[in-house]
């Protein structure tokens, strides 16, 4: 299964955290998986550690290299595209983080793996 990951349940996921649903671990777990992980989702951590908003055992770009080399994530690179298609979504959610994960998930018809409840408001598989 091709997915992208949500910005909270890559780091769910990188810290064990068991806020990360069963079926989330499973996939996660799941060597068949092909788990993606968004440059805007690698921006928003860096700008969050930044902020002094959340704290990582290491640097942010360290941390992102070993976590998604961990789990065999490959990156999704943000496109023209998918800045356009984030940009005419619905203003369901306030965060245009999601909203541009939103947009490259429709773009790329992949699902995204995410427990925000306002995502499940767009037009996309999400799977929790």
């Amino acid at each position: 299964m091709r997915i992208v990951l949500d910005t909270h349940a890559f780091l769910w996921a990188a810290s064990d955290d068991r806020r990360l649903s069963p079926r989330a671990r499973e996939i996660v777990d799941d060597p068949d998986s092909e788990l993606l992980l968004s440059a805007a989702s690698a921006y928003q951590i860096g700008v969050k550690v930044a902020r002094g908003k959340l704290q990582l055992p290491d640097d942010t770009g360290s941390y992102l290299r070993t976590r998604m080399a961990a789990f065999g994530m490959r990156p999704l690179p943000v496109t023209v595209e998918h800045a356009v298609a984030a940009a005419a979504l619905p203003r369901f959610h306030s965060d245009p983080w999601d909203r541009l994960l939103v947009a490259q998930a429709r773009c790329e018809s992949i699902p995204i793996l995410t427990a925000d409840q306002l995502v499940r408001r767009y037009e996309v598989e999400t799977i929790w």
